[in-house]
């Protein structure tokens, strides 16, 4: 099966100017935007609410830093599922259509996680919230992908996943002010609660944004369609499994970061929720720029290049800023903004990096398969952080940041160059 590149009809190839690229969309590309920035930024809000409330859960639970870190891990882990299975929907009833479902499951169980009565219902509502998770980045970059002209694919995508960012820093504005209103005994559950924010964006979704018309076509075309086991067999096989791997690495080093952070420096480094505020603030105003930097490095560099580049970066400022000396706050404080950078600037590439991989009929199931099994995968090193921290420290057991980045760079010699390329 062939098909013709996508090119929108509503796109006008003849703008310019710093913001060329969104002005290119056309109307509904433009829409297919928005919906994908905000259910990504609210995604990263609902995710972040349990690294910023870990303290409080683990001392209202009685929990040891192993049990600690496996509410993150589950999440990740059923994400994968959740993944799977949005691919498959994605491919089958449209990129649209699977971004609402998504949201919704994700909103719903976040808000579900409020109620725990004990750990193991937080375990599993947790872990519910992770099937919602896992699909709606790949549904809203998929969707995003097929709107975007080839040459600026790079750095439309990285400002889908600025949106991170964007949600990690409401998160962590809204959980300093809960936490210094109502403490920390009530202050996580009312922070679960807030997690019911995403149903806003369904209104928006619903009435205004639908798939590139190419997409559309290719639904109602059910002959057309590829078989599922496309994407593990043959060259595309291949492709699955390196860009797995490389998935593996960098959210394995990523989530490391992310969920032990936090507690580090309140544990270790002996900062109060106001004081973590403020090193966060750092760290995710560099996570934004990060994201936006690296979408028109990829578009320049190849999308390769920019990984190996931005995974070096992480893993060595990941050293440094473990091993700054005791009462080096303010140097602690500054290496916060780089880092936050370079950690997320690595993540820029993937939206178009994994759609230009896959062929549209499968584009969905490729996508998504290989983004969240390698989230589930790197998802244990935030659970290694937990059981290494008992012996090692926090500080100590977060090299497994840096071997997660280690992985990333061996995954990318199995990977081919896609920068240029036309979606089919």
């Amino acid at each position: 099966m062939t098909a013709a590149p996508l090119s929108p009809p509503t796109v006008n190839d003849d703008v310019t100017g710093r913001f060329a690229w969104y002005r290119s969309f056309g109307p509904q590309g433009r829409r297919a935007f928005k919906g994908a920035f905000g259910g990504y930024a609210l995604d990263a809000y609902d995710f972040q609410v349990l690294p910023l409330s870990m303290v409080a859960i683990a001392a209202y639970f009685g929990l040891s830093r192993a049990q600690t870190g496996l509410l993150t891990t589950v999440t990740l882990v059923v994400s994968a599922l959740g993944g799977i299975a949005a691919g498959v929907l994605i491919d089958r009833i449209g990129r649209v259509r699977t971004l609402m479902i998504t949201v919704v499951t994700y909103a719903l169980f976040t808000v579900v996680c409020g109620f725990a009565l004990n750990y193991p219902m937080l375990l599993t509502f947790r872990a519910l919230q992770g099937l919602g998770f896992g699909g709606e980045w790949a549904a809203g970059a998929v969707l995003v992908a097929e709107y975007a002209r080839a040459r600026y694919r790079g750095r439309v995508l990285a400002f889908v996943q600025s949106a991170w960012a964007v949600g990690w820093g409401l998160a962590v504005i809204v959980s300093t002010v809960v936490a210094d209103t109502l403490g920390p005994s009530l202050g996580w559950r009312v922070m679960f609660f807030t997690g019911a924010l995403p149903a806003l964006l369904l209104v928006y979704v619903r009435r205004r944004v639908q798939d590139s018309p190419q997409a559309a076509a290719r639904l109602e075309h059910t002959a057309e369609r590829a078989p599922l086991g496309a994407v593990f067999r043959g060259e595309p096989g291949r492709r699955t499994f390196f860009a797995t791997v490389l998935a593996t690495g960098v959210q394995g080093g990523y989530y490391t970061i992310a969920t032990w952070l936090p507690t580090y420096l309140k544990t270790e480094r002996g900062l109060t929720v106001v004081g973590t505020g403020g090193y966060l603030f750092l760290l995710i105003t560099g996570a934004f720029l990060g994201y936006l930097t690296a979408g028109y490095v990829t578009d320049r560099l190849g999308r390769k290049k920019t990984f190996a580049l931005f995974a070096v970066l992480s893993a060595g400022l990941l050293l440094a800023y473990i091993n700054i000396p005791q009462g080096a706050n303010t140097a602690l404080l500054w290496l916060g903004f780089p880092l936050g950078f370079c950690a997320s600037a690595v993540f820029s590439g993937f939206g178009a990096f994994l759609a230009e991989l896959y062929p549209g009929a499968v584009r969905g199931t490729g996508q998504s398969f290989t983004y969240n099994v390698g989230r589930a995968v790197g998802a244990f090193f935030p659970t290694a952080v937990g059981f290494t921290a008992g012996s090692a420290g926090v500080g100590g057991a977060l090299i497994y940041g840096v071997i997660g980045y280690a992985v990333a760079l061996v995954a990318l010699l199995g990977l081919p160059e896609t920068r240029g390329a036309e979606l089919t």
